[in-house]
């Protein structure tokens, strides 16, 4: 099937920032944003489960219980992670590394679903990963179902009201191009968050000399 012109861009625009995403999750280099390569290390689950700030919201192994104003565990499997049915407390608990990682996850992989594939699952049936390995695995595979999810899409879908009937946003009521351009959006703006803390992460702690 030939890609809609409309989508074109967009699908590009997706590609580069799960490349980008990736190359900071994993290594050895990313692109700095100039073009030359930065130095980065994979992500250990030290890091991946950081809390930089007390009461944050993560992801824990269910024997644990929910974290602080988190009043259950979201997911499937042996970990969840911290969520609460609205309305969601205030201020908003700051995330971890983690619970960014498993949202972005989890809204690609269910999006991908809703869109080619069962239209049937439900945030219980995703399974949320105790590990760096093991979310960035995920991550990919999600971030793949989407991307054939979307090669599958011929221009009248773009335009089609419910193409998608993802669940947990306004998929069902818009456009099917206006849920693209939103993940989009999504990855762009979690990944940034996720390179920051990141960078957080390294410089934690007082400085040297």
């Amino acid at each position: 099937m030939t890609t809609p012109p409309r989508l074109s861009p967009l699908l590009e625009q997706y590609d580069f920032a799960r490349e980008r995403l990736t190359a900071r999750l994993t290594g050895p280099v990313m692109d700095s944003g100039d073009g030359s390569d930065t130095k980065v290390g994979p992500l250990t689950d030290e890091e991946y489960l950081w809390e930089p700030v007390a009461g944050c919201w993560s992801v824990r192994r269910r024997t644990d219980g929910p974290g602080a104003r988190a009043t259950f565990l979201a997911g499937a499997g042996d970990w969840g992670r911290d969520a609460a049915s609205y309305p969601h407390p205030w201020p908003p608990p700051f995330t971890t590394l983690a619970w960014r990682l498993s949202h972005l996850t989890e809204m690609l992989a269910l999006r991908a679903d809703h869109t080619a594939g069962t239209r049937a699952l439900t945030r219980d049936d995703h399974t949320v990963s105790g590990t760096a390995a093991e979310a960035i695995a995920a991550f990919d595979t999600a971030a793949g179902a989407w991307r054939t999810a979307l090669l599958g899409a011929d221009d009248s879908a773009l335009d089609t009201v419910g193409y998608c009937t993802y669940p947990h946003g306004s998929d069902a009521e818009e456009p099917f191009v206006d849920i693209v351009w939103w993940v989009n959006q999504e990855l762009l703006h979690h990944g940034a968050e996720i390179a920051l803390l990141r960078d957080l992460y390294r410089e934690r702690g007082p400085r040297q000399g």
